[in-house]
């Protein structure tokens, strides 16, 4: 039998390689195990708009409905954060969403739903991936289990929770033009159809709107590299911003006016910033990747801190533990009080839109007020190594166990493992340097004062990196 990995969330493969129909099917049957054994005998399931991803998500839905288990398929594609939002919606077990989020189009994954609405656990993924090591073909049930399935829309009650979360009087006051890049994904059509059904008068441009398993050829992740033609679009056109979401919907990055790249970090500030000014309080809870300008604004806010290894998994553990404002990870995915635990690219892109309107200002002129007031200015990239086996990253790991005194020419003041290794160094920058839990992919982190400081300590870092490569790695 292949031997399925789940990750920081749910298991990812190549389709056709490891992702195929038997190894679907064992995930599936795995996971109705662990629904029938907690007797909560009752799920959801999505798709994204990858290759075949309606004929996975049909044969988890049959595998789910011959164990005894409830089961509603989603009657087209959705994105991830809708069908969390269903989770709760039809009060069921949990969920199971077929999606590789963010990574390269020849992926597909299997996220799973916790029956709170939102991503499952570090429990949950353990004992269903415990549970997928030993179910072999003969054990998968399917007889009978396409008779018992129901489809479901859920898109109506989800708009409606979205006009709950933000305020539609600040944005039927906007006068202009918002666009919105699906990037071929699971939201595309989401917020054209939100903007409809909310009766709002303005403008929605929408990029790359069409769904395709191709993403237009690039990954599916809203970063500077793969948005080249919503860039080049608002260097041409007029609009207050453009918002990027991720294959699956639940990730966000930002395009302003001019072309400029506005990442997850500063769009976690805008929203943290924004939900304080609405008078809301509770804990910041953030991945040990995300910038330390958000430590310093809830600082100043009277805040709590509390960090977390990556995924968002994690955030969701602290979300449901009650007392959170908001939490969110480097890669885009922001959940916020008052929503769903969950990442939302669509819901965070009208908070957005909202934060702006009641501010009267643009997306930079809001961000540079934040820097000035947290004394901290912010600059950010990350490096992804791709690696062919695991010599290489063991190697750095290794390395870094004892790191040198100076790095890039900074001291270095502090080191942290929480996730990796981070190391802090002199003139308020840091380094980390993580394995993927997804992909065979070493990131290399770093934030720094300025764009010029932050390239450098990556080129540092690269040849760190290179230096150490091994025979075979």
């Amino acid at each position: 039998m292949d031997t399925l990995v789940f990750g920081t969330d749910g298991w990812r493969d190549v389709i056709g390689d490891k992702f195929t129909f038997l190894n679907v099917a064992r995930a599936a049957q795995a996971y109705a195990d662990f629904l029938n054994a907690q007797g909560t005998p009752s799920a959801v399931v999505g798709y994204d708009t990858r290759f075949n991803g309606a004929l996975f998500a049909r044969r988890v839905a049959e595998v789910l409905a011959a164990n005894g288990i409830d089961t509603r398929l989603s009657a087209s594609y959705l994105p991830t954060p809708a069908l969390s939002f269903a989770v709760k919606h039809y009060g069921v077990g949990g969920g199971v969403m077929l999606t590789a989020s963010h990574n390269p189009p020849p992926y597909s994954g299997f996220k799973l739903k916790g029956p709170y609405g939102g991503t499952a656990t570090e429990d949950i993924y353990r004992a269903v991936a415990a549970r997928v090591a030993t179910v072999s073909e003969r054990e998968v049930r399917r007889d009978g289990g396409a008779k018992r399935i129901e489809t479901f829309d859920v898109r109506a009650a989800y708009y409606d929770a979205l006009a709950q979360l933000v305020d539609l009087e600040a944005l039927r006051r906007f006068d202009g033009t918002l666009v919105h890049d699906a990037m071929g994904g699971a939201a595309a059509g989401w917020l054209t159809g939100f903007v409809a059904h909310a009766e709002l008068p303005w403008r929605l441009v929408a990029l790359r709107g069409e769904p395709t398993p191709t993403f237009y050829g690039v990954n599916p992740e809203p970063l500077p590299q793969n948005l080249a033609a919503t860039m080049a679009y608002m260097k041409e056109q007029g609009a207050l911003f453009a918002s990027a979401t991720d294959g699956d919907g639940d990730r966000l990055g930002l395009v302003l006016p001019g072309g400029t790249f506005f990442n997850s970090h500063q769009i976690f500030a805008l929203l943290l910033n924004m939900l304080a000014e609405r008078g809301g309080t509770g804990r910041v809870v953030k991945t040990f990747t995300v910038s330390r300008l958000i430590e310093r604004l809830a600082e100043k806010r009277g805040l709590a801190v509390q960090e977390t290894p990556v995924g968002f998994k994690y955030i969701v553990d602290a979300m449901l533990g009650g007392d959170v404002l908001i939490g969110g990870e480097e890669s885009g995915g922001i959940g916020v009080a008052g929503h769903i635990p969950e990442r939302d690219g669509l819901a965070n892109t009208l908070l957005v839109l909202e934060a702006v309107v009641k501010a009267g200002r643009t997306v930079s002129e809001l961000f540079a007020e934040l820097e000035r007031e947290a004394g901290w200015r912010h600059a950010y990239d990350r490096l992804d190594l791709h690696l062919s086996g695991n010599a290489l990253k063991d190697a750095v790991l290794g390395a870094l166990a004892s790191p040198p005194d100076t790095f890039a020419g900074r001291a270095l003041e502090r080191v942290e493992t929480l996730d990796g290794v981070k190391l802090n160094l002199s003139g308020n920058a840091w380094l980390l340097f993580r394995a993927s839990g997804t992909e065979p992919v070493l990131r290399i982190y770093c934030e720094a004062p300025s764009a010029g400081e932050v390239a450098e300590i990556l080129s540092s870092a690269q040849r760190f990196v290179s230096g150490l490569e091994a025979p075979g790695s």
